[in-house]
């Protein structure tokens, strides 16, 4: 990994992507999308998560965050770790998933090629935390993660994807709740 991908400054403010294995669009059932919002949430009350920005998409996740425990590798590990645990059971337990069985096989077969992995792979490994230093680098981030349903073709107004934080930033707060500082509220 380059060192430009580590979490240097352990009270920095990152901006964090990371993606089911293969790219597998996994979160298209609500389900999906509820231990997502539920494993953020439990990471803010019990894990110093400080979360400015974020959106939930098919494949993938962005976060703008703290660790306000200065632990950011360690949350992150345990906010993956946590999630491809509890969307596994959820798939394996869904009588509507048409792609159970696939999507267990994938998950399954790219296990295989980990050593540390016991049975299913369900993130890629990397996050590949960037350090944001500035006001303008920040609110570039920001852009960038609300817009990347638009860009996707799901959306046209960023505030009509449900799971991003630019519903937030216009006083939505039925997913999520997000902290806020200065210019990023």
């Amino acid at each position: 990994m380059s060192r430009n991908y580590k979490f240097h400054n352990k009270s920095g403010l990152y901006f964090v992507s990371f993606a089911t294995i293969n790219w597998i669009d996994v979160f298209t059932r609500q389900a999906y999308f509820n231990v997502l919002s539920e494993s953020v949430n439990y990471c803010r009350k019990e894990k110093n998560m400080e979360l400015y920005a974020y959106c939930f998409m098919p494949s993938h996740i962005h976060f703008i965050f703290r660790s306000s425990n200065e632990q950011p590798s360690e949350l992150l590990r345990d906010f993956k770790r946590h999630t491809s645990k509890a969307i596994i059971k959820a798939i394996e337990n869904n009588p509507q998933e048409s792609r159970k069985e696939w999507l267990l096989w994938m998950f399954e077969r790219a296990g295989k090629k980990n050593a540390s992995t016991t049975k299913y792979q369900f993130w890629q490994h990397h996050n590949k935390p960037i350090e944001l230093w500035s006001e303008k680098v920040i609110k570039q981030k920001i852009d960038y993660i609300h817009n990347n349903p638009v860009e996707s073709g799901f959306v046209t107004n960023p505030i009509d994807w449900k799971y991003s934080s630019a519903r937030n930033f216009q006083d939505d707060h039925t997913v999520l709740d997000i902290d806020t500082v200065g210019f990023l509220g």
